[in-house]
């Protein structure tokens, strides 16, 4: 579990998160969204302490983050971030492996099992063939499916996620997804894809304004009376099959408009 009490942020004076609260529990995926600018990312930086808040505390199973030492943080804490650059000279079965390092001491090489373990989640993110390629060289969606896999190699206890789906073409958005959803962690996940969210995550926190402008489960939160004002759009909201499915149009557009669209 990672429990989020009253943290902030600010750049300049003005603050991108204000006194915020949140929790992600064992288990489920946590969905974090709302508008550019409304500070998802912050916020997820704050979770596993890239960003240090100048209020509250961040908690992981109870224990403060800033209180882990930072080879025990990296064993619960798993983190895919969007900015990680490509001039690395290692190959995609090295970058895995690196994956393995909070489980090795100082001095130690990875062995026969750590080898195994991130050839096994290569073939989880479908990036199996991609192992002796240059890390550089790869595209945008690769690198993104690589950076996953590292992160699975660590076998961390929580899983935290920003944009994952960027860059990916729909079948690996779904795919990514759905992997995230068979793990048996606590995930948090940055997303701008309200639909991907619906389907994907179990609870919601949707952000607006420096504060949490609702939080609770997709049901409870994707609803269009919640995400109008905030996202500054029209929405209907679709429930088939036991899932609910979002419509989009600009705010002024009739009701007539949008039937005859």
């Amino acid at each position: 579990m990672i429990e989020a009490t009253g943290v902030t942020w600010h750049y300049g004076v003005n603050p991108v998160i204000d006194g915020v609260s949140v929790t992600a529990r064992p288990g489920r995926i946590l969905g974090l969204i709302g508008p550019n600018g409304s500070g998802k990312t912050t916020l997820l930086r704050l979770l596993y302490g890239a960003l240090r808040s100048r209020s509250g505390q961040v908690a992981v199973d109870g224990d403060a983050l800033s209180a882990l030492p930072a080879r025990e943080a990296a064993r619960r804490l798993a983190v895919v971030v969007q900015e990680t650059g490509g001039e690395t000279a290692l190959t995609v079965a090295e970058l895995v492996l690196l994956g393995r390092g909070p489980h090795l001491s100082t001095f130690q090489r990875a062995g026969r099992a750590d080898h195994e373990i991130a050839a096994r989640c290569l073939s989880r993110v479908g990036a199996t063939h991609l192992s002796g390629r240059a890390f550089a060289q790869l595209s945008g969606g690769e690198r993104q499916r690589v950076l996953i896999a590292r992160a699975l190699a660590q076998q961390a206890t929580h899983l935290l996620l920003d944009e994952p789906t960027n860059h990916l073409d729909i079948r690996y958005q779904h795919e990514i997804l759905h992997l995230v959803r068979t793990l048996d962690t606590c995930s948090v996940v940055v997303l701008h894809d309200l639909n991907l969210a619906a389907r994907y995550c179990d609870d919601l926190v949707l952000l607006g304004a420096g504060g949490v402008a609702a939080a609770g489960t997709v049901d409870e939160v994707l609803d269009p009376a919640v995400l109008e004002p905030v996202y500054g759009i029209g929405i209907r909201r679709l429930d088939l099959d036991g899932a609910v499915h979002l419509l989009f149009h600009p705010i002024h557009q009739s009701t007539d408009e949008r039937t005859a669209a």
